[in-house]
């Protein structure tokens, strides 16, 4: 199986499009992840304001950040392969790396953070609960 990870720089949720002024990149990134996610590619996002760890153990991006600094964030990781970093790809992109077929996009049902999904931590618990951060 093919795994996607995504290091995002700190934000808001895990979706970074919470309040009014939600970034459109953002959400169709998000879009597009889900639909990656529901063609069988493993996904794992992974916030370095909520996640710094999963930055520190990793050596590729804990040595991208040593030489770039933030600047490479956010990192898209396919395969343990750098696809792209400072951006996010489009869904047109994605697709041809993971090699899938387009297809309608996936209609997501949860709030800007997730609404219907199960708190990780304690801390997500008021997050997820109300769907917005």
């Amino acid at each position: 199986m093919t795994k996607l990870n995504v290091y995002d720089p700190p934000m808001c949720c895990s979706t970074g499009v919470c309040g009014p002024d939600g970034d459109d990149e953002l959400a169709q990134f998000a879009s597009a992840l889900e639909w990656a996610q529901k063609s069988g590619v493993d996904v794992a996002r992974y916030d370095l304001g909520h996640q710094p760890g999963e930055f520190a153990n990793n050596e590729l991006v804990r040595s991208l950040l040593d030489s770039d600094g933030m600047d490479c964030l956010p990192l898209v990781v396919v395969d343990g392969e750098v696809f792209k970093k400072g951006g996010y790809p489009s869904r047109n992109a994605l697709a041809d790396k993971l090699g899938l077929e387009m297809g309608e996009p996936a209609q997501s049902t949860s709030g800007c953070c997730g609404g219907d999904t199960v708190a990780e931590t304690p801390a997500e618990t008021d997050k997820t609960a109300s769907g917005c951060c």
